[in-house]
């Protein structure tokens, strides 16, 4: 059997499994809360692997490396800054997150916890929290579409179409068919895949290239600046890379998870599991970096075209082709765990909060998970549309989706969660200006290289929902009793 078959094979185990879980999820699935948020009973490992896999997407098996293997470890301030990001989120959002959400009539989506926390009663901020929602996250899971013709083409040689379709399929059917579970559970096994293939990688790869010493001598031979994480930063430049971090808190693709784990008991094991996911997977990437600078330095008839393909290719290299073919599969699951989980969150938003609020309400939870799974399969359609012709501007857009919901959603859940003073104007007014901020930034060449767009995005939300909420603020005391309530159980729950 040629190498190619036995990859295909192993991608289609993989794809195979995915399809099953999503079969079981569909068994268990009965209500709006179960297909949306998963009935709240994910236990602590699902949530860290779940909320790990779909932060992490592609960027960490072939961007980060990548842009190592090119440039050195100069560029690991990134995931220094997701690091403490990721961290400080668990330890701060997850657990009052938790018993927020539920203690403000049991919220099930973002906006519909902001508009329940703060007491909106003109449907606003959470209609603008859902279009915001909406608008980005059709943009990115069509990105993801695109990575995944991508994948097929330049790893199987198939047409970029026939890719994007067999991705975009298996990816629409799992999370179509069982939710909110689904996304998760199919998210946790992509997490231990992806785990497993980055820690494979470079620990093999050290033994071929002669150990510590060898593979040190080997890079400095190539350039002794790609060991060293000061050579050729700025002060900025590591304070734009270490501010990815804020990102995390307005991040709902993530943050959903919160809202979802068993009990707040969890967070806290589920905070170790997923920073000590995150800490070793993030070692292992910059480990199959700099063993790849020296594997090729060593193997000069060896040739990486793409820097971003190091892993893929050290894998291909260094193991049977059924192994390198589950390798393939990590790269694959980075890719499917974000696709579905912006799926699951979009479908949230515009059936939650934008058809419940503006369109109709009073339909039975049965005719909303109907709805959840047409609006699923409508928002997928689009972004295959979008994606059928790679449009470069798809990701220039995700270069700065980050920074956009970080920048319009992270100061205001932070508010939500410890001020009590926060009010829906100050919220609203925040949210928007921090859209407009990034957005602008972003897009301005001479603004973007001074400074990550994410800074004056996260800064001006801030500062803006502040001094909106002392003008506004009102004392409300079922706004203060839900506070005080969640405080109680948080200090009970611990």
């Amino acid at each position: 059997m040629s190498d190619y078959g036995y990859q295909l094979i192993a991608i289609i185990i993989y794809m195979a499994a995915m399809l099953f879980i999503g079969y079981y999820s569909f068994r268990r699935t009965s209500n709006l809360t179960d297909y949306m948020l998963g009935g709240r009973s994910l236990g602590p490992s699902v949530t860290a692997l779940s909320a790990g896999a779909s932060d992490m997407s592609g960027w960490l098996l072939m961007g980060l490396p990548g842009a190592i293997y090119a440039t050195g470890l100069v560029e690991a301030w990134i995931a220094v800054g997701l690091t403490i990001g990721a961290y400080l989120n668990w330890l701060l959002v997850a657990p009052r997150l938790r018993v927020y959400s539920q203690v403000t009539n049991d919220s099930i989506t973002i906006p519909s916890f902001l508009e329940n926390r703060l007491k909106d009663s003109s449907r606003a901020l959470r209609i603008v929290s859902g279009i915001i929602i909406l608008l980005f996250f059709t943009f990115y899971v069509s990105s993801g579409m695109v990575a995944g013709g991508l994948f097929f083409e330049s790893s199987f040689g198939l047409d970029y179409h026939t890719g994007l379709l067999i991705v975009s399929a298996v990816v629409i059917a799992y999370t179509l068919f069982g939710g909110f579970l689904a996304v998760s559970y199919t998210d946790f096994v992509q997490g231990v895949i992806m785990f497993l293939a980055l820690i494979l990688v470079p620990v093999v790869g050290l033994f071929i290239v002669g150990g510590l010493d060898g593979a040190t001598e080997s890079i400095r031979e190539v350039d002794p600046s790609r060991l060293s994480m000061l050579e050729g930063a700025s002060v900025l430049g590591v304070l734009s890379a270490v501010a990815w971090g804020l990102g995390y808190f307005g991040q709902p693709h993530i943050i959903v998870r919160f809202m979802a784990i068993s009990s707040v008991k969890e967070t806290k094991h589920a905070r170790r599991i997923g920073i000590g996911w995150m800490v070793l997977s993030l070692f292992g990437a910059l480990a199959t970096a700099l063993i790849g600078i020296a594997y090729f330095q060593q193997n000069p008839g060896k040739e990486l075209g793409d820097p971003e393909t190091v892993f893929i290719t050290l894998g291909q290299f260094l193991f049977h082709p059924f192994i390198a073919g589950i390798m393939l599969a990590a790269v694959l699951a980075a890719i499917m765990s974000t696709i579905s989980s912006q799926l699951i969150v979009t479908s949230s938003a515009l059936i939650e909060d934008i058809y419940k609020v503006v369109i109709k309400k009073g339909s039975t939870d049965k005719q909303y998970v109907t709805l959840g799974r047409i609006a699923v399969l409508a928002i997928s359609l689009i972004a295959m549309f979008i994606a059928w012709e790679k449009n470069a501007t798809i990701l220039e857009l995700v270069a700065y989706a980050w920074a956009g919901f970080g920048g319009a959603f992270g100061p205001i859940i932070l508010l939500s969660l410890f001020w009590r003073k926060l009010t829906s104007w100050g919220a609203l007014s925040g949210m928007i200006v921090g859209a407009i901020t990034v957005v602008i930034w972003g897009n301005n060449e001479e603004l973007k290289g001074l400074m990550y767009e994410i800074v004056p995005g996260f800064i001006l939300c801030l500062i803006v929902a502040v001094v909106v909420s002392l003008v506004t603020y009102r004392r409300n005391e079922e706004i203060e009793k839900e506070f005080d309530e969640t405080m109680v159980l948080l200090k009970r729950d611990q």
